[in-house]
């Protein structure tokens, strides 16, 4: 069996499904792993800059990231997409056909993603000049059964993010514990929140304290 997996992580516009895939890439490079990471917007600018934003383009844009992850996957390399991927039919056809695919949803208030706008596309749509925007003008299905759920409210850091699923996919067999290198897990002491225990625990598993 192929030693390649996919991590697709679903949301919003602003969630932070790219930076939270940016330091899963980089814990699990980290482990000598070969990690590719499939950014919507990126794919968007290059291999899907021929599709707009209907239902079956966007159903087009997550056919044609899971067409490559399958790819990779089935290739011994570590595929990690980071897209809206709207559509639970959609995602589930994808997944289905990738096998070893770990769906993460990133979920966020609309609320605080409006806050934030980093790429100033909430105003643009309550300005009504964008009306396609997933989450107000355009539906968005959240994962009914995600294998990881994380909640970016400001609350869950990134890195605590990364850290959940690095163990889910030990969990899953897909990737070798700390231990199997002669880490020791990190074990919570008092005062610390689950966070703190979290990126304690990515750090041991990145080899950086012991």
């Amino acid at each position: 069996m192929s030693s390649g997996f996919t991590v697709w992580f679903t949301g919003l516009s602003g969630s932070g499904k790219s930076t939270i895939a940016g330091h899963l890439a980089d814990d699990l490079r980290a482990r000598g792993l070969p990690v590719v990471i499939l950014d919507g917007d990126e794919v968007r600018s290059g291999l899907s800059s021929d599709l707009g934003f209907s239902r079956g383009d966007r159903d087009t844009q997550v056919r044609r990231v899971g067409w490559i992850c399958d790819l990779l996957t089935r290739s011994g390399v570590v595929a990690i997409a980071a897209l809206v991927s709207p559509y639970e039919a959609t995602r589930s056809e994808v997944t289905a056909t990738i096998g070893r695919c770990l769906m993460v949803h990133v979920d966020a208030p609309l609320e605080m993603l409006a806050a934030r706008d980093t790429k100033g596309l909430y105003r643009e749509a309550v300005a009504g000049r964008v009306g396609d925007l997933t989450g107000v003008g355009d539906p968005y299905e959240p994962p009914s059964e995600p294998d990881v759920r994380c909640v970016s409210d400001g609350e869950e850091t990134p890195e605590a993010c990364s850290a959940r699923v690095l163990g889910r996919l030990i969990e899953m067999g897909w990737l070798a514990p700390a231990a199997a290198a002669g880490g020791v897990r990190a074990v919570a002491t008092d005062g610390e929140s689950q966070d703190d225990v979290d990126v304690r625990d990515r750090l041991v598993d990145l080899g950086h304290i012991d």
